[in-house]
């Protein structure tokens, strides 16, 4: 049976756009949605993504481009304008890049806490649908990815899509490789379909937000001095919070030895030691925490740790401010734990 899209203008497509980072699953977010299209509802479709080096916590955008199956589809450009976004960390809201293109007729769903209110959202047009789901909570008691609740919600919010259609396809993407998973994607599908929120009165603006094109913004007369790096990513204004997929270490001072094992480990360097005077005397050090500006999850302490001192836990609204202790108080002071100011 084929479907009917049903768009504001005169456009012929229908586009989508994920906002992702690497672990979480928008590109098979992006297949699924496609294929289903496609082989289940007699529509034209085009998917691909772009990312870099093809790791967690990497930016990750992911294309979906739908059209009548009488409107070919010849266009593989990155959707500038699209009339749906899909954030899979509400971190990326900060950014304005994720957020670029958004039509003011347009719908925004979102992966963030019921009590979250994150940065960015106020550059919406004041027209925008915006939906929140709880994606990664979600995902985390159904044992399944934060793709399949948010994939849920999207056919929730767009009523063209079939949504058991979608919800087959997904089945049999993960049917060969993993069956263990159908059941628990089932589950966070149907619930991000479900316990999806609207939330009204975010957007301030008026009309599409500009689109962040491809082509070069920088010429011979606009291009910065050469050897200057504007944006810095090895200083300590190198925040690396929005790469954590919704899990961070969390450690029990009280099981630590300050052995040091898991600062060999870490990548990041994101450990906060002090020097102190043990009983004998003599100096020594302690571990303190995490600053969690520089963690991006990739749980190396907790696999190191050998007093479990170190374990891994569900990262959920303000909990990071709450535990972090910071590298550089001075710069960055902590709203919580042991340096708070």
């Amino acid at each position: 049976m084929t479907r009917e899209i049903s768009l504001p203008d005169s456009r012929r497509f229908f586009e989508i756009r994920f906002e992702s980072i690497g672990g979480l699953g928008a590109h098979a977010a992006g297949q699924i949605v496609a294929s289903a299209a496609v082989l289940r509802m007699g529509l034209n479709g085009s998917h691909f993504s772009s990312y870099g080096s093809e790791k967690k916590g990497s930016v990750v955008r992911s294309f979906v481009r739908l059209a009548p199956a009488d409107c070919a589809i010849r266009n593989s450009a990155p959707i500038e304008s699209p009339d749906v976004i899909v954030v899979f960390h509400g971190g990326l809201l900060a950014h304005p890049a994720t957020l670029a293109g958004m039509r003011a007729a347009g719908t925004l769903i979102y992966a963030g806490h019921e009590h979250e209110a994150p940065d960015g959202l106020s550059r919406l047009p004041e027209t925008t649908r915006v939906i929140r789901i709880d994606a990664q909570t979600i995902a985390r008691e159904e044992r399944s990815r934060p793709n399949a609740v948010l994939i849920g919600a999207l056919t929730a919010a767009l009523p063209f899509l079939d949504r058991q259609a979608i919800l087959d396809t997904l089945e049999a993407t993960f049917a060969g490789k993993h069956p263990e998973a159908v059941a628990a994607n089932e589950c966070a599908f149907t619930r991000g379909a479900e316990e999806f929120k609207l939330i009204e009165n975010v957007g301030r603006g008026e009309g599409d937000l500009p689109a962040v094109t491809s082509d070069p913004l920088w010429g011979y007369r606009t291009a910065p001095l050469g050897g200057v790096l504007p944006l810095p990513g090895n200083t300590a204004h190198n925040d690396l919070h929005t790469s954590r997929n919704g899990w961070m270490p969390v450690l029990d001072a009280d099981k630590c030895i300050d052995c040091g094992m898991c600062d060999m480990v870490c990548p990041d360097l994101c450990l906060v030691w002090s020097t102190t005077t043990g009983d004998d005397g003599q100096p020594t050090v302690k571990l303190d925490g995490v600053d969690y500006r520089y963690c991006k999850g990739c749980m190396r302490c907790v696999e190191t740790c050998s007093t479990l001192a170190m374990t891994r836990e569900p990262e959920t609204h303000g909990m990071a401010n709450r535990l972090r202790v910071p590298l550089f108080p001075d710069l960055f002071p902590a709203t919580g734990g042991k340096h708070a100011t």
